[in-house]
């Protein structure tokens, strides 16, 4: 075979493959029309309370939380919603998140939270070292935690599983 005979040859069958891949069954799919202005249909949430602040932080699988500063006003009702966008399980990379009380050292807490596996990397007598904090999730899973903002000031935040809080940690700044 020469050249010629080759490209027919890989011409008619890349035609036959793209003519074949184009016919068969259409299914229809459902298609969503959005409308400017409106809102799409939701659930119904229980109760929707205008005085909660919802602050929304989420952290991957490349130990990085997408937020290192936030900021809140003293004594405000405050949700802070933990997602988790990356597809590693909570024994291998779980994630959550802590506020310390002012003082608290980071890596000290850092360090006793890392062996404190059956509390889910909260140590055992850290109440006091702790404003508020969510569960551990793993990839694809969200929590979350309301509490009071305590008073003005400028707070650590971080995830306490082994050794991330080097990377996912911040300021949580109460004005």
């Amino acid at each position: 075979m020469n050249k010629r005979h080759i490209n027919y040859v890989l011409g008619t069958i890349f035609s036959l493959v793209v003519l074949t891949s184009c016919g068969g069954e259409k299914k229809e799919e459902p298609k969503e029309t959005i409308k400017l202005g409106v809102q799409k249909e939701e659930e119904p949430k229980a109760e929707i309370n205008s005085n909660v602040t919802e602050i929304v932080i989420s952290g991957d699988d490349m130990m990085k939380f997408d937020l290192s500063e936030i900021k809140v006003k003293a004594g405000q009702k405050i949700k802070i919603t933990l997602r988790h966008k990356g597809k590693m399980d909570v024994n291998v990379m779980g994630h959550n998140f802590v506020i310390l009380k002012q003082g608290v050292d980071v890596a000290e807490f850092g360090a006793k939270a890392a062996v404190a596996r059956d509390t889910k990397y909260i140590p055992v007598g850290s109440e006091n070292d702790i404003v508020a904090h969510t569960d551990l999730i793993g990839g694809g899973q969200t929590t979350s935690v309301e509490f009071d903002a305590p008073e003005a000031g400028t707070y650590d935040f971080l995830c306490s599983f082994p050794g991330h809080y080097a990377l996912m940690k911040g300021k949580f700044i109460v004005e």
